[in-house]
């Protein structure tokens, strides 16, 4: 049994500058759900891992874009986590409860979408360190930002059928912060594969370049290449990590004519779940 894993960093569905009107982190603001959740179908996934992903925002026609997306791609298990109340980057955003329903309005935050049937779902929220933090944007010339830290979280589907556990998380871009959040997310997921008898498998823009996650969980990195900046990657940021499980091919980085990174697809062989 193979199965597809794919992670993408959505961007919300904006462009990196330089294809329209600039917002507030320089990026264009002109969002097709539509298009985008076409592009994601093309990786013929069978499990989705998604980070930024927007909710009833205004900069994305108020599309709930996990839906959205899980539709257009056939997977029809999918959990959004929000983590932020209103638009981030812009005054006036709150914490989200990450545990609970999204709340009304505006949200932002992670999904994870399957084909697989899941048996159970599971969350873990991460607090942001307090204080403001310097982020480097890619853009010409290179610009300088002072910011918050958003809350972080990390969501996991229990596969039965396949016997894994598979988690998206989104890590904090403060050095330090985010291993240490690493390392949190993966002694969870250690412990959900141990209760249902699965493999665990990491999906996610982990804020950590190149094989550094998969020194600090000691997991099989299943996808190597840069995957950011979009469209001229220097760093690999996104991955897919997983515990003993070798790729049944090739990982690589997909590009998907949106978003500031590049998507990653990896294939696992499978184990058939129990009689």
């Amino acid at each position: 049994m193979r199965l597809r894993l794919a992670s993408a960093n959505l961007f919300s569905g904006r462009s990196p500058l330089g294809s329209g009107q600039s917002g507030p982190r320089g990026a264009d603001q002109a969002v097709d759900t539509g298009t985008m959740a076409r592009s994601l179908a093309r990786l013929d996934a069978d499990v989705l891992a998604l980070q930024e992903v927007d909710r009833c925002q205004p900069r994305s026609g108020h599309a709930d874009q996990a839906a959205a997306i899980a539709e257009a791609c056939g997977l029809p298990h999918h959990r959004f986590v929000p983590l932020i109340a209103g638009t981030p980057g812009v005054s006036g955003w709150r914490p989200a409860e990450p545990l609970g329903p999204p709340p009304p309005g505006p949200s932002y935050g992670i999904a994870l979408a399957s084909r697989r049937p899941v048996t159970s779902w599971h969350v873990l929220p991460l607090r942001p360190p307090r204080g403001r933090w310097p982020l480097l944007l890619p853009s010409r010339p290179p610009r300088l930002l002072w910011l918050n830290e958003e809350p972080r979280a990390a969501v996991a589907a229990v596969l039965a059928e396949d016997r894994l556990v598979v988690a998206c998380t989104h890590l904090a871009f403060v050095p330090g912060v985010n291993a240490a959040q690493l390392r949190r997310v993966r002694a969870w997921l250690a412990a959900l594969a141990v209760d249902s008898g699965a493999t665990p498998v990491l999906l996610g823009d982990l804020n950590l370049p190149g094989r550094l996650p998969a020194r600090i969980t000691g997991w099989t990195p299943l996808v190597t290449g840069p995957t950011y900046p979009a469209p001229a990657p220097r760093l690999q940021v996104d991955h897919v990590l997983a515990a003993g499980l070798p790729a049944a091919g090739a990982g690589r980085a997909v590009p998907l004519g949106f978003s500031d990174h590049l998507a990653v697809l990896a294939e696992i062989a499978g184990h058939p779940g129990p009689d």
